[in-house]
Protein backbone atom coordinates (compact mmCIF):
# COMPACT_ATOMS: atom_id res chain seq x y z
CA UNK A 1 0.00 0.00 0.00
CA UNK A 2 1.65 3.44 -0.78
CA UNK A 3 2.42 5.64 1.97
CA UNK A 4 0.29 8.84 2.70
CA UNK A 5 1.64 12.07 2.99
CA UNK A 6 0.95 15.29 4.66
CA UNK A 7 1.91 18.61 3.80
CA UNK A 8 3.94 20.33 6.57
CA UNK A 9 4.15 24.08 6.47
CA UNK A 10 7.20 26.05 6.68
CA UNK A 11 8.28 29.73 7.80
CA UNK A 12 7.72 30.63 4.45
CA UNK A 13 3.92 29.99 3.90
CA UNK A 14 2.09 33.08 4.35
CA UNK A 15 4.67 35.49 2.41
CA UNK A 16 3.36 37.28 -0.69
CA UNK A 17 4.39 34.62 -3.86
CA UNK A 18 8.06 35.41 -4.88
CA UNK A 19 8.70 37.43 -8.34
CA UNK A 20 11.75 36.08 -8.74
CA UNK A 21 11.69 33.28 -11.56
CA UNK A 22 14.67 31.67 -9.73
CA UNK A 23 13.66 31.26 -6.57
CA UNK A 24 11.27 28.07 -5.83
CA UNK A 25 8.77 27.97 -3.43
CA UNK A 26 10.64 26.01 -0.22
CA UNK A 27 8.17 24.00 0.54
CA UNK A 28 9.30 20.24 2.51
CA UNK A 29 7.23 16.56 2.26
CA UNK A 30 7.40 14.34 4.90
CA UNK A 31 5.82 11.12 4.56
CA UNK A 32 3.84 9.83 7.65
CA UNK A 33 1.91 6.25 7.61
CA UNK A 34 -1.24 6.29 9.63
CA UNK A 35 -0.75 3.20 11.55
CA UNK A 36 -2.97 0.37 12.51
CA UNK A 37 -2.66 1.48 16.32
CA UNK A 38 -4.04 5.20 15.13
CA UNK A 39 -6.83 3.56 13.34
CA UNK A 40 -7.98 1.08 16.47
CA UNK A 41 -7.95 4.42 18.71
CA UNK A 42 -10.11 6.12 16.67
CA UNK A 43 -12.83 3.04 16.02
CA UNK A 44 -12.91 3.06 20.36
CA UNK A 45 -13.38 6.57 20.58
CA UNK A 46 -16.72 6.54 17.95
CA UNK A 47 -17.77 3.56 20.11
CA UNK A 48 -17.92 5.43 23.11
CA UNK A 49 -19.25 8.13 22.06
CA UNK A 50 -21.97 5.75 20.66
CA UNK A 51 -22.46 4.16 24.51
CA UNK A 52 -22.95 7.18 25.84
CA UNK A 53 -25.15 8.50 23.40
CA UNK A 54 -27.38 5.70 23.80
CA UNK A 55 -27.04 5.54 27.68
CA UNK A 56 -28.45 9.11 27.22
CA UNK A 57 -31.51 8.33 25.25
CA UNK A 58 -32.08 5.19 27.61
CA UNK A 59 -32.34 7.44 30.27
CA UNK A 60 -34.74 9.71 28.94
CA UNK A 61 -36.87 7.14 27.62
CA UNK A 62 -37.50 5.67 30.91
CA UNK A 63 -38.14 9.27 33.20
CA UNK A 64 -40.44 9.82 30.43
CA UNK A 65 -41.99 6.22 30.70
CA UNK A 66 -42.22 6.26 34.31
CA UNK A 67 -43.34 9.95 34.50
CA UNK A 68 -46.38 8.43 31.92
CA UNK A 69 -47.18 5.51 33.93
CA UNK A 70 -47.52 7.19 36.89
CA UNK A 71 -49.17 9.31 35.77
CA UNK A 72 -52.04 7.63 34.46
CA UNK A 73 -52.18 5.19 37.21
CA UNK A 74 -52.97 8.52 39.84
CA UNK A 75 -55.19 9.97 37.16
CA UNK A 76 -57.06 6.93 36.96
CA UNK A 77 -57.35 6.64 40.35
CA UNK A 78 -58.53 9.62 40.95
CA UNK A 79 -61.39 9.55 38.02
CA UNK A 80 -62.41 5.90 39.47
CA UNK A 81 -61.95 4.79 42.98
CA UNK A 82 -62.81 1.87 42.41
CA UNK A 83 -60.11 0.72 39.73
CA UNK A 84 -57.14 1.76 41.69
CA UNK A 85 -56.33 -0.19 44.97
CA UNK A 86 -55.41 2.74 47.80
CA UNK A 87 -52.23 0.43 48.08
CA UNK A 88 -51.54 0.82 44.31
CA UNK A 89 -52.10 4.48 44.54
CA UNK A 90 -50.05 5.59 47.43
CA UNK A 91 -47.43 3.68 46.10
CA UNK A 92 -47.71 4.97 42.63
CA UNK A 93 -47.42 8.87 44.79
CA UNK A 94 -44.78 7.89 47.10
CA UNK A 95 -42.55 6.64 43.52
CA UNK A 96 -43.54 9.61 41.66
CA UNK A 97 -42.03 11.98 44.92
CA UNK A 98 -38.99 10.09 45.37
CA UNK A 99 -38.19 11.22 41.84
CA UNK A 100 -39.65 14.52 41.70
CA UNK A 101 -42.44 13.98 39.29
CA UNK A 102 -45.09 14.55 41.94
CA UNK A 103 -47.08 17.63 41.63
CA UNK A 104 -47.08 19.80 44.77
CA UNK A 105 -50.36 20.18 46.39
CA UNK A 106 -51.56 24.15 46.53
CA UNK A 107 -51.38 25.15 49.89
CA UNK A 108 -50.97 28.95 51.43
CA UNK A 109 -47.78 29.29 53.13
CA UNK A 110 -44.40 28.26 52.27
CA UNK A 111 -42.75 25.02 51.66
CA UNK A 112 -40.47 23.92 54.26
CA UNK A 113 -39.35 20.19 55.50
CA UNK A 114 -40.13 19.97 58.58
CA UNK A 115 -40.90 16.63 58.50
CA UNK A 116 -39.24 15.02 61.86
CA UNK A 117 -39.87 11.88 61.79
CA UNK A 118 -39.05 10.49 58.44
CA UNK A 119 -35.83 8.23 57.74
CA UNK A 120 -34.98 7.66 54.53
CA UNK A 121 -38.15 8.77 52.42
CA UNK A 122 -40.22 6.48 55.02
CA UNK A 123 -42.14 7.05 58.65
CA UNK A 124 -40.27 5.05 61.05
CA UNK A 125 -41.58 1.81 62.03
CA UNK A 126 -39.64 1.99 65.60
CA UNK A 127 -37.87 4.46 67.71
CA UNK A 128 -35.14 3.77 69.93
CA UNK A 129 -35.28 4.09 73.86
CA UNK A 130 -32.63 4.98 76.07
CA UNK A 131 -32.48 1.43 77.21
CA UNK A 132 -31.63 0.97 73.58
CA UNK A 133 -35.20 -0.63 73.30
CA UNK A 134 -37.20 -0.29 69.63
CA UNK A 135 -40.59 0.17 70.46
CA UNK A 136 -43.13 0.42 67.50
CA UNK A 137 -44.22 3.68 66.27
CA UNK A 138 -47.91 2.49 66.30
CA UNK A 139 -49.80 0.72 68.86
CA UNK A 140 -53.66 -0.63 69.04
CA UNK A 141 -54.68 1.77 71.92
CA UNK A 142 -57.15 -0.36 74.05
CA UNK A 143 -58.58 2.67 76.57
CA UNK A 144 -62.91 2.23 76.51
CA UNK A 145 -62.36 -0.78 74.93
CA UNK A 146 -65.12 -2.95 76.29
CA UNK A 147 -64.95 -6.32 77.67
CA UNK A 148 -66.71 -8.58 75.05
CA UNK A 149 -64.74 -6.34 72.31
CA UNK A 150 -61.38 -5.59 73.50
CA UNK A 151 -59.96 -9.41 73.08
CA UNK A 152 -60.90 -9.77 69.48
CA UNK A 153 -60.08 -6.24 69.13
CA UNK A 154 -56.21 -7.63 70.56
CA UNK A 155 -56.30 -10.46 68.61
CA UNK A 156 -57.45 -8.96 64.60
CA UNK A 157 -54.62 -5.92 64.95
CA UNK A 158 -51.37 -8.75 66.02
CA UNK A 159 -52.99 -11.02 62.89
CA UNK A 160 -53.01 -7.72 61.17
CA UNK A 161 -49.54 -6.80 61.78
CA UNK A 162 -49.78 -4.34 65.13
CA UNK A 163 -46.84 -5.39 67.51
CA UNK A 164 -47.16 -2.91 70.27
CA UNK A 165 -50.66 -2.65 72.81
CA UNK A 166 -50.89 0.32 74.89
CA UNK A 167 -53.08 -0.48 77.99
CA UNK A 168 -53.53 0.47 81.77
CA UNK A 169 -54.94 -0.83 85.30
CA UNK A 170 -57.44 2.03 85.28
CA UNK A 171 -58.71 0.43 82.21
CA UNK A 172 -60.05 -2.60 83.52
CA UNK A 173 -59.88 -4.92 80.57
CA UNK A 174 -55.95 -5.90 81.32
CA UNK A 175 -57.51 -10.16 81.96
CA UNK A 176 -58.75 -10.46 78.32
CA UNK A 177 -56.03 -8.52 76.56
CA UNK A 178 -53.85 -10.56 77.79
CA UNK A 179 -56.26 -13.67 77.39
CA UNK A 180 -55.98 -12.66 73.28
CA UNK A 181 -52.23 -12.42 73.70
CA UNK A 182 -52.11 -16.10 74.42
CA UNK A 183 -54.22 -16.97 72.06
CA UNK A 184 -53.42 -15.17 69.20
CA UNK A 185 -50.03 -17.29 68.59
CA UNK A 186 -47.35 -14.45 68.43
CA UNK A 187 -44.88 -15.13 70.73
CA UNK A 188 -45.04 -12.55 74.21
CA UNK A 189 -41.71 -11.39 73.10
CA UNK A 190 -42.52 -9.84 69.77
CA UNK A 191 -44.73 -7.60 71.79
CA UNK A 192 -44.58 -4.52 73.03
CA UNK A 193 -46.85 -4.27 76.09
CA UNK A 194 -47.69 -1.09 77.81
CA UNK A 195 -49.83 -0.41 81.43
CA UNK A 196 -49.92 2.40 83.93
CA UNK A 197 -49.50 2.99 87.59
CA UNK A 198 -52.69 4.52 88.56
CA UNK A 199 -52.69 7.26 91.13
CA UNK A 200 -54.18 5.71 93.90
CA UNK A 201 -51.12 3.57 94.02
CA UNK A 202 -48.07 6.07 93.99
CA UNK A 203 -47.50 5.96 97.53
CA UNK A 204 -43.32 3.60 97.01
CA UNK A 205 -45.19 0.94 99.67
CA UNK A 206 -47.81 0.45 96.75
CA UNK A 207 -46.13 0.20 93.49
CA UNK A 208 -45.29 -3.57 93.23
CA UNK A 209 -48.42 -4.80 94.38
CA UNK A 210 -50.22 -2.67 91.71
CA UNK A 211 -47.13 -3.55 89.13
CA UNK A 212 -48.06 -7.25 89.99
CA UNK A 213 -51.69 -7.53 89.64
CA UNK A 214 -51.34 -5.97 86.33
CA UNK A 215 -49.16 -8.64 85.32
CA UNK A 216 -51.09 -11.29 86.93
CA UNK A 217 -53.91 -10.03 84.62
CA UNK A 218 -52.01 -10.10 81.64
CA UNK A 219 -50.27 -13.22 81.78
CA UNK A 220 -46.68 -11.89 81.67
CA UNK A 221 -43.70 -11.80 83.90
CA UNK A 222 -42.38 -8.55 82.33
CA UNK A 223 -43.73 -5.09 80.89
CA UNK A 224 -41.92 -3.63 78.16
CA UNK A 225 -42.47 -0.01 79.75
CA UNK A 226 -44.68 1.37 82.40
CA UNK A 227 -46.18 4.90 82.80
CA UNK A 228 -46.86 6.73 86.11
CA UNK A 229 -50.45 7.63 84.64
CA UNK A 230 -50.89 10.73 85.37
CA UNK A 231 -49.03 13.31 87.71
CA UNK A 232 -51.68 13.18 90.65
CA UNK A 233 -51.40 10.94 93.38
CA UNK A 234 -54.30 9.90 95.52
CA UNK A 235 -54.08 8.43 99.11
CA UNK A 236 -54.84 5.22 99.33
CA UNK A 237 -57.19 5.29 101.97
CA UNK A 238 -60.51 4.05 100.31
CA UNK A 239 -61.80 7.17 99.92
CA UNK A 240 -62.18 8.26 96.05
CA UNK A 241 -60.28 10.64 94.57
CA UNK A 242 -58.41 11.66 97.73
CA UNK A 243 -55.29 14.14 96.55
CA UNK A 244 -51.82 13.55 98.19
CA UNK A 245 -50.68 17.04 97.39
CA UNK A 246 -47.14 15.90 98.67
CA UNK A 247 -46.60 12.43 96.16
CA UNK A 248 -48.08 14.86 93.38
CA UNK A 249 -46.17 17.89 94.09
CA UNK A 250 -42.76 15.25 94.11
CA UNK A 251 -43.14 12.33 92.03
CA UNK A 252 -39.68 11.31 92.90
CA UNK A 253 -40.56 9.06 95.55
CA UNK A 254 -42.70 6.78 93.23
CA UNK A 255 -39.96 7.19 90.59
CA UNK A 256 -37.39 5.31 93.13
CA UNK A 257 -40.05 2.47 93.33
CA UNK A 258 -40.21 2.16 89.13
CA UNK A 259 -36.48 2.24 88.93
CA UNK A 260 -36.11 -0.59 91.54
CA UNK A 261 -38.75 -2.86 89.69
CA UNK A 262 -36.18 -2.14 86.38
CA UNK A 263 -33.82 -3.67 88.93
CA UNK A 264 -36.11 -6.35 89.77
CA UNK A 265 -36.48 -7.42 85.85
CA UNK A 266 -40.01 -6.93 86.16
CA UNK A 267 -40.09 -3.46 83.98
CA UNK A 268 -38.04 -2.59 80.72
CA UNK A 269 -38.68 0.57 80.55
CA UNK A 270 -40.54 3.53 82.67
CA UNK A 271 -42.13 6.86 81.74
CA UNK A 272 -44.26 9.17 81.89
CA UNK A 273 -48.18 10.45 81.11
CA UNK A 274 -49.65 13.25 81.21
CA UNK A 275 -46.74 15.48 82.83
CA UNK A 276 -46.66 18.69 81.81
CA UNK A 277 -42.37 20.43 81.02
CA UNK A 278 -42.73 21.92 84.48
CA UNK A 279 -43.47 18.28 86.48
CA UNK A 280 -40.93 16.72 84.40
CA UNK A 281 -38.08 19.07 85.14
CA UNK A 282 -38.97 18.75 88.95
CA UNK A 283 -38.46 15.20 88.72
CA UNK A 284 -35.18 15.04 86.56
CA UNK A 285 -34.00 17.45 88.97
CA UNK A 286 -33.06 14.33 90.74
CA UNK A 287 -30.71 12.20 90.51
CA UNK A 288 -32.19 9.51 87.92
CA UNK A 289 -30.92 5.78 87.49
CA UNK A 290 -33.11 5.48 84.67
CA UNK A 291 -34.60 8.30 82.42
CA UNK A 292 -37.70 8.75 81.33
CA UNK A 293 -38.56 6.62 78.23
CA UNK A 294 -41.79 8.56 77.24
CA UNK A 295 -44.17 10.62 78.07
CA UNK A 296 -47.34 9.75 76.77
CA UNK A 297 -50.03 13.17 76.19
CA UNK A 298 -53.02 13.95 74.18
CA UNK A 299 -51.80 14.72 70.58
CA UNK A 300 -53.96 15.69 67.44
CA UNK A 301 -55.35 18.14 65.69
CA UNK A 302 -57.24 19.85 67.97
CA UNK A 303 -54.10 19.91 70.75
CA UNK A 304 -51.13 19.33 68.89
CA UNK A 305 -48.94 21.03 71.36
CA UNK A 306 -46.54 21.72 69.17
CA UNK A 307 -44.28 23.71 72.21
CA UNK A 308 -44.29 20.77 74.38
CA UNK A 309 -43.36 18.61 71.57
CA UNK A 310 -40.85 20.61 70.31
CA UNK A 311 -39.34 20.45 73.77
CA UNK A 312 -39.40 16.75 74.38
CA UNK A 313 -36.94 17.01 71.07
CA UNK A 314 -34.76 19.07 72.62
CA UNK A 315 -34.44 16.72 75.68
CA UNK A 316 -34.18 13.58 73.73
CA UNK A 317 -37.64 12.77 75.45
CA UNK A 318 -40.04 10.93 72.94
CA UNK A 319 -43.91 11.77 72.92
CA UNK A 320 -46.67 9.21 72.42
CA UNK A 321 -49.73 10.30 71.30
CA UNK A 322 -53.18 9.42 72.67
CA UNK A 323 -56.58 10.20 70.98
CA UNK A 324 -54.90 11.10 67.59
CA UNK A 325 -58.22 11.46 65.93
CA UNK A 326 -59.56 13.66 68.82
CA UNK A 327 -60.72 11.52 71.11
CA UNK A 328 -64.95 10.17 70.85
CA UNK A 329 -66.20 13.55 71.32
CA UNK A 330 -64.37 14.92 68.19
CA UNK A 331 -63.62 12.40 65.69
CA UNK A 332 -66.42 13.17 63.36
CA UNK A 333 -65.84 16.38 63.15
CA UNK A 334 -61.88 16.01 62.60
CA UNK A 335 -62.57 13.58 59.65
CA UNK A 336 -64.63 16.49 57.58
CA UNK A 337 -61.78 19.03 57.96
CA UNK A 338 -61.79 20.00 54.45
CA UNK A 339 -58.03 20.48 53.86
CA UNK A 340 -57.76 17.03 55.32
CA UNK A 341 -60.11 15.50 52.86
CA UNK A 342 -58.44 17.22 49.87
CA UNK A 343 -54.97 15.91 51.69
CA UNK A 344 -56.52 12.26 51.47
CA UNK A 345 -57.99 12.21 48.04
CA UNK A 346 -54.73 13.18 46.35
CA UNK A 347 -52.59 10.17 48.53
CA UNK A 348 -55.65 7.50 48.27
CA UNK A 349 -56.11 7.46 51.57
CA UNK A 350 -58.64 8.20 54.58
CA UNK A 351 -58.25 11.18 56.71
CA UNK A 352 -57.42 9.16 59.33
CA UNK A 353 -54.85 7.62 57.83
CA UNK A 354 -53.62 11.40 57.09
CA UNK A 355 -53.44 12.14 61.08
CA UNK A 356 -51.99 9.18 62.21
CA UNK A 357 -49.33 9.06 59.40
CA UNK A 358 -49.00 13.08 60.70
CA UNK A 359 -48.26 11.65 63.81
CA UNK A 360 -45.68 9.80 63.06
CA UNK A 361 -44.08 11.88 60.80
CA UNK A 362 -43.65 14.45 64.37
CA UNK A 363 -41.84 12.24 65.47
CA UNK A 364 -44.09 10.50 67.92
CA UNK A 365 -45.74 6.89 69.05
CA UNK A 366 -49.31 7.10 67.61
CA UNK A 367 -51.78 5.30 70.17
CA UNK A 368 -54.83 4.74 67.89
CA UNK A 369 -58.16 2.74 69.40
CA UNK A 370 -60.43 0.84 67.72
CA UNK A 371 -63.13 -2.35 68.09
CA UNK A 372 -64.05 -2.88 64.60
CA UNK A 373 -61.79 -4.53 62.26
CA UNK A 374 -61.81 -2.75 59.27
CA UNK A 375 -60.77 0.53 60.92
CA UNK A 376 -58.10 -1.12 62.96
CA UNK A 377 -56.27 -2.32 60.03
CA UNK A 378 -56.98 1.32 58.04
CA UNK A 379 -55.22 2.84 61.31
CA UNK A 380 -52.17 0.68 60.98
CA UNK A 381 -51.32 1.89 57.56
CA UNK A 382 -49.44 4.91 57.42
CA UNK A 383 -47.74 7.01 54.68
CA UNK A 384 -45.14 9.50 54.42
CA UNK A 385 -46.92 12.62 53.57
CA UNK A 386 -45.74 15.33 51.43
CA UNK A 387 -43.88 17.75 52.73
CA UNK A 388 -46.45 20.65 51.64
CA UNK A 389 -48.99 18.77 53.04
CA UNK A 390 -47.37 17.89 56.49
CA UNK A 391 -46.78 21.60 57.00
CA UNK A 392 -49.67 22.58 56.11
CA UNK A 393 -51.52 20.12 58.60
CA UNK A 394 -49.42 21.91 61.14
CA UNK A 395 -50.41 25.60 60.07
CA UNK A 396 -54.08 24.57 60.43
CA UNK A 397 -53.77 22.68 63.84
CA UNK A 398 -52.15 25.96 65.72
CA UNK A 399 -54.35 27.86 63.71
CA UNK A 400 -57.17 27.84 66.34
CA UNK A 401 -57.34 27.75 70.58
CA UNK A 402 -55.97 24.27 71.55
CA UNK A 403 -58.76 22.42 72.81
CA UNK A 404 -58.31 19.02 75.72
CA UNK A 405 -60.77 16.58 75.14
CA UNK A 406 -58.85 14.66 78.43
CA UNK A 407 -59.40 17.05 81.07
CA UNK A 408 -60.14 15.57 84.54
CA UNK A 409 -61.31 17.09 87.35
CA UNK A 410 -59.70 16.48 90.88
CA UNK A 411 -59.17 19.59 92.54
CA UNK A 412 -55.72 19.36 91.09
CA UNK A 413 -54.11 22.33 88.29
CA UNK A 414 -52.81 19.60 85.90
CA UNK A 415 -51.60 21.57 83.58
CA UNK A 416 -49.23 24.22 85.20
Amino acid sequence: MAPVYQKIPTHDQGRPPSTSVDEEPNDQYYPTRLTDENRAEQVSNNRTLTKRRLRRIHFIFIGLFTAFYMAFFIARGYLNPHAVSSGTRIKCHETMHRLGLAGHMHYHGTHRNMSIGAVGGRLPTHYTLPSGDKIPSVALGVWRADKGEVGEAVKTALQIGYRHIDGAWIYGNEAEVGKAIKDSGVPRKDIWLTSKLWNTFHAPQDVESALDESLAKLGTDYLDLYLIHWPVAFKNNGKKNDVDTDLTENTYPTWQKLEEMVEKGKVRNIGLSNFNVRRIKNLTANPLKVKPAVNQVELSYWNPQSDLLQWAKDNELLLEAYSPLGSQEKVKESLIIPEVKAIAKELGITPAQVYISWHVQRGTIVLPKSVHPIRIEENFRVTLLPDDAFQHIEKIAASHEPLRTVNPKWGVDIWN
